[in-house]
């Protein structure tokens, strides 16, 4: 529901599965929507809607180039955020991105578009999409394995998760460890199926636009005042933990917009306390 999303676990875990099964349980393109992104691989010189009704689902390489991320040329084409436009944007090891690379994502994640300027004009592109990224917990990508395999040093570690700069990673609204599972296929008790999950979130993605018109994560300041209050007890507390994590404003207002959405998902017409730890959990550092 466009809250962006960081898994981070050790290789084989399945962080790129889950990233591709998420445009699945996404409701489908509208005809506003479809209509939006038909345009825009139009203009990109691709065969446009060729999955209609499902949202787009952008894979770049690490190696790719801002330009290519953002767009550009003599005549400005669109890049790969905005060919994600109403879509998801799956990052493959994050840190791998040069770093200026990842920069240029902060503006669009805010926006939801992108300016190419230009010597005589400037060119405006959607780029309202869902960000969702992989990353492993050090380079080799066994830290904290319990046989321990991980053999890279402290300043090695360092090194590589400050490839991904605060400011970045402070717009990610979910930030989720990815734990190594059983090799035994045997007696694994089943979960929800992805039909189940996509009819849940599509309930609460049509219950978000009866209220307020667009999803939660592009609530602006007045609504979040207006669908997003809290009781007076449950904002003390929320104001003492975001004080203890020193959270940002940006980062606060991000975690209501979480809490929201949970709250959502559960039919409940207010935010609850339960749903501010929940979201407050995915937060890094808060675990």
């Amino acid at each position: 529901m466009y809250h962006n999303l960081l898994f981070t676990g050790p290789p084989g875990t399945g962080k790129t599965l889950l990233a591709s099964r998420l445009p699945g349980l996404l409701p489908p393109l509208d005809e506003h929507e479809a209509l939006e992104v038909a345009a825009i691989q139009s203009v990109s010189g691709k065969a446009p809607l060729n999955s209609w009704p499902q949202r787009p689902f952008r894979h770049p390489h690490h190696s790719a180039s801002g330009p290519a991320l953002v767009g550009g040329g003599s005549r400005p084409q669109p890049g790969e955020i905005t060919l994600a436009h109403h879509g998801v944007l799956f990052l493959d090891e994050l840190p791998e991105f040069e770093r200026r690379v990842l920069e240029v994502l902060r503006e669009p994640l805010e926006s939801g578009e992108i300016v190419i300027a230009r010597a005589r004009d400037k060119v405006r592109f959607p780029a309202r999409f869902q960000l969702v990224a992989a990353m492993n917990p050090c380079p080799c990508g066994y830290l904290g394995d319990p046989t321990g395999r991980c053999r890279c040093s402290t300043e090695q570690i360092a090194r590589y998760r400050n490839k991904l700069s605060g400011p970045l990673l402070d717009r990610i609204d979910l930030h989720l460890t990815v734990a190594r599972e059983s090799t035994t296929l045997n007696n694994q008790p089943c979960g929800e199926t992805s039909a189940d999950v996509a009819v849940r979130v599509a309930e609460a993605r049509e219950l978000q636009h009866r209220r307020q018109g667009c999803a939660n994560a592009f609530l602006d300041l007045e609504g979040l005042r207006h669908h997003c209050g809290l009781v007076a007890a449950d904002q003390v507390w929320l104001e003492g933990a975001c004080e203890r994590l020193t959270l940002s404003l940006r980062a606060a207002h991000r975690l209501l917009k979480v809490a929201r959405t949970l709250a959502d998902l559960e039919g409940c017409e207010k935010i609850g306390r339960t749903h501010l730890a929940e979201a407050l959990q995915y937060r890094p550092g808060s675990s």
